[in-house]
């Protein structure tokens, strides 16, 4: 095995602060301390002037995934590159059941995609879009294939959606087997409704996407979500809220002491709805949910130093401008997803930390450790510790640089966030003891990245 010693580092953790060494050996962390000694053999990184953080954990990624009758553009290959070299390290991509069909199967498909493709380290949640009695028998031996977190669709009628009454019966059966039940937390008979009215009338650009999902939608099911959730006990996660209206609903949950887990994405941070014109062009941010308003970001960037939102994710989902172009001619046609997967943790660094936002351990701890805790990875993944696995982020806290789609490693030909300037960059990534991206350079291939067994949550 391979030592490697990083000396003179900030190192940053979501309880700790200070400059001093790291020892890996092998794909782990060997010591951590002030002044460590060189062993014979050992390579040497010195990261003088650089910050170190734990790799990144993106909770929420759909690679190679079939919507709309079509494919999302990232394969398990390039997106967990691509993730990469944006400082995430690990990812938890969404299996999708299909209606009729086994959870086995549909882990059976996903397993053929990603194993001996994977680049980074990846994992999978469990989406369930048909509870029945079979379904029922397969969440414990989900759960002892370490997946322990299932995902449930309140929209997209007819594809992916679960009523009310099979939500009570996959939360009552995950909670015997210790899992986590996550949410996408939108009214979906409402939005078809809307939909409908604004195809009706010829309303049929971009725009009428976002009008189509107002913020009463999202508040509505997140409201619903909690309070099914805490009838039945269950651990409960929103993904990608938005909006001031939804996070709202858990601060009610949390006033009869319910703990409600909350996801953001960078983009609700950092984008909001002006985006969409009564041209095309809007379509490069049609997503569901949509973005919100300015005051939404407020809520949000608030949320989450006041600790009610624990993670940042980016719920990448990318498409070709081609497949964006199916909806051409109309809105509800055009693929829904977003490039981000690259530029996450850079754009949270400079953004938030950077301007004052969010301070350096808040950072580490959505960007990674909170993840890591709430989806049963800690302390392997999501901290900088002894026996933990060598996932390091160096950042040069300094550096500026563009983001553009000519230089990103995503496999998409455009950009959400072209021509944006940041002030820090992720120049070095350790997985698992392997330096896997240096200087822009990739340094581990196709089938380095791991299947990771997840057990329960322990935040």
């Amino acid at each position: 095995m391979v030592s490697l010693l990083i000396k003179n580092g900030r190192v940053v953790t979501a309880d700790s602060d200070s400059v001093c060494d790291i020892l890996v050996d092998g794909e782990t962390i060997a010591a951590i301390g002030k002044n460590l000694p060189m062993p014979a053999g050992a390579e040497l990184i010195d990261a003088t002037g650089k910050i170190i953080v734990p790799g990144g954990i993106d909770p929420h990624v759909h690679l190679d995934m079939p919507f709309m009758g079509t494919f999302s553009s990232d394969t398990h290959e390039t997106g967990t590159r691509a993730a990469l070299h944006g400082g995430t390290t690990t990812v938890i991509d969404f299996v999708l059941q299909k209606q009729g069909h086994s959870l086995r199967e549909a882990l059976t498909e996903w397993q053929g995609r990603a194993t001996g493709t994977a680049v980074g380290d990846y994992s999978f949640h469990m989406a369930v879009t048909d509870f029945n009695p079979s379904t029922k028998e397969e969440i414990k031996d989900m759960v002892a294939e370490g997946i322990t977190s299932f995902k449930t669709f309140m929209a997209y009628k007819g594809a992916l959606m679960i009523d009310d009454a099979q939500m009570v019966g996959l939360m009552q059966e995950v909670r015997k087997h210790g899992g986590l039940v996550t949410a996408h937390a939108t009214n979906g008979d409402m939005i078809d409704t809307l939909i409908a009215q604004h195809r009706a009338a010829g309303k049929r650009t971009p725009r009428y996407h976002y009008l189509s999902q107002p913020e009463v939608t999202e508040a509505e099911a997140s409201g619903r979500f909690t309070d099914i959730a805490n009838y039945t006990g269950v651990n409960a996660y929103i993904v990608h809220l938005t909006c001031e209206g939804a996070l709202n609903q858990v601060r009610r949950a949390t006033e009869r002491n319910q703990r409600v887990f909350v996801e953001t994405c960078i983009q609700y941070l950092l984008l909001d709805a002006s985006l969409y014109g009564d041209d095309f062009e809007g379509a490069k941010w049609v997503m569901s949910p949509p973005l919100r308003e300015k005051k939404d970001q407020q809520t949000l960037w608030a949320g989450i130093n006041q600790g009610l939102v624990q993670v940042v994710g980016t719920d990448h989902c990318p498409f070709m401008w081609e497949q964006k172009q199916m909806g051409a001619d109309d809105f509800s046609k055009i693929p829904n997803g977003h490039p981000a997967i690259e530029h996450r943790m850079e754009l949270l660094f400079s953004e938030g930390v950077n301007k004052g936002r969010i301070s350096l351990q808040k950072f580490v701890e959505v960007t990674s450790t909170n993840a890591a805790k709430i989806f049963g990875m800690f302390p392997r993944k999501g901290t900088i510790s002894i026996g933990a696995d060598a996932d390091l982020v160096l950042i040069d806290p300094e550096k500026k640089h563009r983001i553009s789609a000519e230089t990103h490693h995503m496999n998409v030909d455009y950009s959400g966030y072209e021509g944006w300037e940041l002030t820090g960059k992720i120049e070095t990534v350790l997985l698992r003891g392997q330096v896997a991206v240096d200087a822009g350079e990739t340094k581990v291939g196709r089938g380095y990245g791991q299947f990771i067994r997840r057990g329960p949550t322990i935040y």
